[in-house]
C-alpha cells in the first residue's frame, strides 16, 4: 500500500510559478513510476506529466511542455511538479499518482494509488 500526500497548491496570478510536492509512504517508492493529473470543474481528470522510476524518462501533455517540469527525489520519497508561466487554464485540482511499474504512463487507469489532490488557482 502506498499513501500519497500532495502539497504546494495555492492562488497565484498568471505568469507566476508554483511547485507541487507529492510525499509517498513506503519503502518501494523508487520502484514506482509517478504521474501528475489535474481536474478542472466540470471536466474529466486529465494527464499532465509522468516520470519513470529513476527520473531518467519524463513525458508531458503538449499544453504544459516547456512550462512544467516533473522530477523526483527517491531519497526523500517525493515527487515534484514545477509549474512556471502559469495560465488561468491551468486552474484545477492537481493529483499525484503512483503505479506499481517502473515505466511511466499517461493513462489514468494504469495508476494504482492516488493522493487527495491540491487546488491550484491562477487568476488573470
Amino acid at each position: 500500500q502506498v499513501q500519497l500526500v500532495e502539497s504546494g497548491g495555492g492562488l497565484v496570478q498568471a505568469g507566476d510559478s508554483l511547485r507541487l510536492s507529492c510525499a509517498a509512504s513506503g519503502r518501494t517508492f523508487s520502484s514506482y513510476a509517478m504521474g501528475w493529473f489535474r481536474q478542472a470543474p466540470g471536466k474529466e481528470r486529465e494527464f499532465v506529466a509522468a516520470i519513470n522510476w529513476s527520473g531518467g524518462s519524463t513525458y508531458y501533455v503538449d499544453s504544459v511542455k516547456g512550462r512544467f517540469t516533473i522530477s523526483r527525489d527517491n531519497g526523500k520519497n517525493t515527487a515534484y511538479l514545477q509549474m512556471n508561466s502559469l495560465k488561468p487554464e491551468d486552474t484545477a485540482v492537481y493529483y499525484c499518482a503512483a503505479r506499481r511499474y517502473s515505466g511511466w504512463s499517461s493513462t489514468l487507469y494504469e495508476y494504482d494509488w492516488w493522493g487527495q489532490g491540491t487546488q491550484v488557482t491562477v487568476s488573470s
